[in-house]
């Protein structure tokens, strides 16, 4: 299925005003600091040198922005963008959801003041509101390819799926494993807050709680890591999505460990900041190669069970090599657009010939979209 124009020009809209004010955020918040590198530091967690004026954003904030302005120009150009806009929305959905409470609490009051509440109040309405007109766009504005030409949905190949099973779904298990810790570690009065926020945690006024978004991330993770094994469309976008943070996160956590020493003295650190090094090492990791394998264009998709090769030719399940598509097996047997079959397609002369495209009976494949979405 593919997204028709108007659902396009809708869905990249939509990602603009997303994009807007998660920027509008980051701004306000490097004015507010004065300092980008000590903004850096905070997002970072850095537990030293913070600023006196506490950001409205975290990490997670910058990595939206660069997903949106993907997600916009893969609404306009991509064959994966009807998934694209659904996954980008959901995501949206999950990680501003706590902000609704988070925001109308009266610690948030008395941290960050009333008028930048009220102002994050509406902007998480809004940002909400538009999450939802995405996964609606995604969805209900698709059609099936009618155009010969118009690349169908493309989905990971066999390796990039097997990849992305592994390395995604050791992250996430590993990310689920230390909040099941968590439950032993954490304060009574702190763990609640881990995951729904609270005056016990310092949180940015606009941002998921940490407990929240590691759950969130860590069950995407495990999702995505079954569908990219069985190659499903929307693997690609989710999987990209879930790698981008993945990446941002142990990219973060390795920085606390050279800022504190850990990877310089990593044998005389306790066992806990040598396992959360080792987790952010492989959080980088992870991140990258997920992105690595599932950012290439992938194959063509026809349908379930149906995959076009990086050639055009079909494969898995497509029609036997050599023979014309839409038709019975056989050389000369009448294409659409022969006589008592319809007008002429594209490229069909006429009865008892094949197409053209190096004689295989498959239409010439399209050009190759840029890489990524």
């Amino acid at each position: 299925m593919i997204l028709t124009r108007g659902a396009r020009i809708t869905g990249a809209v939509l990602c603009a005003v997303l994009a807007a004010l998660v920027a509008a955020w980051i701004v306000r918040d490097i004015r507010a600091v004065g300092d980008p590198a000590a903004l850096l530091r905070y997002w970072a967690g850095y537990t030293d040198g913070w600023p006196r004026k506490l950001p409205a954003t975290l990490q997670a904030d910058p990595v939206l922005l660069v997903v949106y302005v993907l997600a916009l120009l893969a609404a306009l150009r991509s064959p994966v963008a009807a998934s694209t806009l659904v996954v980008t929305g959901l995501v949206t959905l999950v990680l501003r959801l706590p902000g609704l409470w988070i925001i109308g609490s009266s610690w948030a009051g008395d941290r960050f003041g009333d008028e930048l509440r009220t102002r994050a109040l509406i902007g998480t309405f809004v940002t909400l509101a538009a999450g939802l007109a995405l996964v609606v766009t995604g969805a209900a504005g698709r059609r099936r390819p009618e155009d010969v030409y118009e690349r169908p949905p493309t989905r990971p190949g066999r390796g990039a799926g097997v990849t992305a099973f592994l390395v995604l779904g050791a992250s996430g298990a590993v990310m689920i494993a230390w909040e099941i810790r968590q439950l032993f570690t954490l304060p009574d009065e702190v763990y609640p807050a881990w995951y729904v926020g609270g005056e016990a945690l310092t949180l940015g006024l606009t941002a998921a709680p940490p407990g929240w978004s590691s759950v969130a991330l860590g069950a995407v993770c495990v999702v995505v890591a079954g569908t990219a094994l069985f190659r499903a469309v929307h693997s690609r976008p989710l999987g990209m999505t879930a790698a981008g943070f993945l990446l941002v996160s142990g990219v973060c956590g390795i920085a606390r460990a050279v800022h504190n020493e850990w990877l310089e003295h990593f044998g005389e650190v306790e066992t806990e900041q040598q396992l959360g090094t080792l987790t952010s090492l492989l959080l980088a990791f992870a991140g990258a190669t997920a992105l690595l394998v599932l950012a290439p264009r992938g194959f063509g998709s026809a349908g379930p069970d149906q995959g076009y090769g990086g050639h055009g030719h079909p494969q898995g399940g497509a029609e036997a090599y050599g023979h014309p598509q839409g038709a019975a097996p056989g050389y000369g047997y009448p294409q659409s657009g022969t006589p008592g079959h319809g007008p002429p397609g594209p490229g069909t002369p006429g009865y008892g010939y094949q197409r053209s495209g190096g004689g295989s009976g498959s239409p010439p494949p399209p050009a190759s979209p840029p890489p990524g979405w």
